[in-house]
């Protein structure tokens, strides 16, 4: 028999379904109250800056230890770092029982998410390279999608997509992020403690080792996560590469989390899935929403708008959220297409690829992170990114919510059967 053709965007599998309700459910919420914080954030450092400025470097924590950080520090390496944890707990779910573990289906959000990272880059660099005050180190600045907000515009407007493309984009944020860290980790790591690192992978080691035991203890495994998280803030590493390390190390799947925890039924779910339920909310309700407060407040007056919108550093940003994050995604899913001979899943059309393209342009967590990374907190770039990846994500997040309504009513009115002419009556 003639093997069928592959569809692209087809029917999920079950374990995929269930990584997609699971994450819907919380990040819709998480996506509110982020942009809450972000608000807030605006409106504390717009009316009163002086106390915005001096909350957020207040230092706090043991200078012993070297961790006499400032507020706005902790924010960005201790409680990014859970929500961190909470990205490699469903990096591993996916890779174990997700999109992510068929090849067949997993090069396709792979492929998009890579595409979807080098445009942006190569749109950044063309425009900072040519600049006589551009500045090269903000390439991966509009290189993330925000899964929380992106999911949140999904769930207002795409209630009638196929779940496969939602999977789709949540399965391309996870990736995302996944190169995010690589990217964080390589290039922006400058001075690497080898001691402190491989205190720290000794850690994780322990933490991952405990699981396997079935030493599930709070009381144990969360001080070796927070010594995990110390050993590597202390590499020079940044720290919320512990977070995802603790989480990729947690079992992800029901055998896995019955074998370590020496169960003599089927636990029903993995040990990955209960803790994210657990640590979700925390990340989402808290972390990010945190973080945010205190990465997104700058002053948006007029002659702040003008010199951003004169920096070729911001306007890199702009340019390559709104307009290379679409097109990176949608040219490389076709070039997907195009070599495998795939073919759209029936009732799809590039279009929709395309929707969801414009929604990865919402970069905003990640974003704000590296972009502190590449130009230091408080630096005139700095705020201008903030800008930047603010507006963009505006913009991306407006132009793909009305791509995916117009695409949401149309698979509604297809999904309604046709009306039959009525014969005479009498």
């Amino acid at each position: 028999m003639p093997t069928p053709a592959r569809r692209l965007f087809d029917a999920l599998s079950p374990g995929s379904e269930s990584n997609l309700l699971d994450t819907l459910r919380e990040e819709r919420v998480g996506g509110a109250l982020l942009l809450a914080g972000t608000v807030v954030a605006l409106l504390w450092a717009n009316v009163d800056p002086g106390s915005y400025a001096s909350l957020a470097g207040t230092v706090v924590g043991p200078a012993a230890l070297h961790l006499d950080l400032s507020i706005a520090t902790w924010a960005t390496d201790g409680l990014l770092a859970v929500f961190f944890f909470v990205v490699g707990l469903e990096l591993k779910r996916e890779i174990v029982a997700g999109e992510l573990r068929n090849p067949r289906t997993a090069v396709v959000p792979i492929v998009a998410a890579v595409g979807g990272m080098a445009v942006p880059a190569l749109l950044y660099l063309a425009v900072n390279l040519v600049a006589a005050d551009g500045d090269a180190r903000g390439w991966a600045v509009p290189t993330a999608t925000d899964i929380a907000f992106a999911v949140a515009v999904l769930a207002i407007v795409g209630r009638s997509l196929p779940n496969a493309l939602r999977a789709f984009l949540l399965t391309l944020a996870v990736v995302d992020d996944l190169l995010a860290i690589v990217v964080i980790g390589v290039f922006y790591t400058e001075d690497v403690s080898a001691l402190w690192l491989a205190a720290g992978v000794a850690a994780v080691a322990a933490f991952g080792l405990a699981i396997r035991r079935g030493w599930v203890s709070g009381w144990l495994l969360v001080p070796l996560g927070l010594v995990a998280w110390a050993c590597v803030h202390a590499s020079g590493v940044h720290a919320t590469i512990a977070g995802v390390a603790l989480g990729l190390v947690v079992p992800a799947t029901p055998e896995a989390t019955r074998r370590a925890l020496r169960l003599g039924a089927d636990p029903g779910e993995s040990l990955a899935e209960r803790w994210e339920h657990v640590w979700r909310p925390l990340s989402a309700g808290i972390a990010v929403p945190v973080f945010a407060l205190f990465a997104a407040g700058v002053t948006l007056s007029a002659d702040a708008l003008r010199t951003t919108f004169a920096d070729p550093v911001a306007q890199g940003v702009a340019l390559g959220l709104v307009l290379g994050k679409p097109l990176g995604i949608l040219g490389a899913t076709w070039l997907v297409a195009r070599f495998t001979r795939a073919a759209l899943a029936p009732g799809l059309g590039w279009a929709d690829v395309g929707a969801v393209g414009m929604v990865g342009g919402i970069g905003f967590t990640v974003s704000l992170l590296v972009g502190e990374l590449a130009f230091g907190a408080g630096s005139a770039h700095d705020e201008h990114v903030v800008v930047a990846v603010l507006l963009a994500s505006a913009l991306a997040a407006v132009l793909g919510g009305v791509a995916l309504y117009r695409r949401d009513r149309h698979h509604a009115r297809s999904a309604q059967p046709p009306c039959l002419p009525q014969g005479p009556t009498g």
